[in-house]
């Protein structure tokens, strides 16, 4: 399975209507409910706001709307589209201003499809890997040290809370999480025990 790496968007006319079709990168179906919520909320003058989605490392979750649409017109070849990409933890967004023309039930799933695929063209993503969090606490000394191991492992949304000593968290290819940790207990010379949690 891929993921997506960022927001992408693409539009198309079909006859007067518009169709604006949005990726975002989501990681679980609240995150999924929550963006389409932004996005009826944004495009309120609009007709519709079809969606489709797929989050987890299997794409084992998933949902998908006509939202008024004749029933398997718009959701449908969305997630049809979306499922052939390969892509998880995605949520794609048509939205459709009404342009006067009725397209059919045929024009519909296919201006819906189209919307889709050319939105997907542009999307960045890449294959899953998958992370787990980190964390550990280090004096300012220590910390200077440690951070010359980085660049040998694959880290990232890397936070740093400079306080009396630097508390760092941030996520981690899984199976370089042991191998850190121990280098940074080396590196420490014991004075500094990394946390290695699964990411939920």
């Amino acid at each position: 399975m891929k993921v997506l790496l960022e927001y992408c968007t693409a539009e198309t006319k079909v006859k007067n209507s518009r169709f604006i079709a949005e990726a975002f990168p989501i990681h679980t179906a609240e995150e999924a409910r929550a963006k389409l919520s932004e996005q009826k909320e944004k495009y309120a003058d609009a007709r519709h706001v079809v969606h489709a989605f797929f989050a987890g490392t299997k794409a084992e979750v998933s949902g998908l709307s006509d939202d008024g649409e004749p029933s398997g017109t718009a959701g449908r070849p969305v997630f049809e589209v979306l499922k052939g990409s390969g892509i998880t933890n995605i949520i794609l967004t048509v939205t459709r201003y009404f342009g006067g023309t009725l397209l059919g039930t045929g024009g519909l799933v296919k201006a819906y499809q189209d919307a889709a695929k050319q939105v997907l063209a542009v999307a960045r993503a890449e294959e899953y890997v998958e992370r787990n969090s980190f964390s550990f606490t280090a004096d300012y000394a220590t910390y200077k040290i440690i951070k010359h191991i980085y660049p040998r492992y694959h880290l990232s949304d890397l936070q740093e809370d400079y306080g009396s000593a630097v508390a760092v968290c941030g996520r981690i290819q899984a199976d370089e999480g042991e191998a850190f940790k121990a280098e940074v207990f080396n590196v420490s010379k014991g004075k500094t025990i990394v946390e290695v949690t699964q990411c939920t």
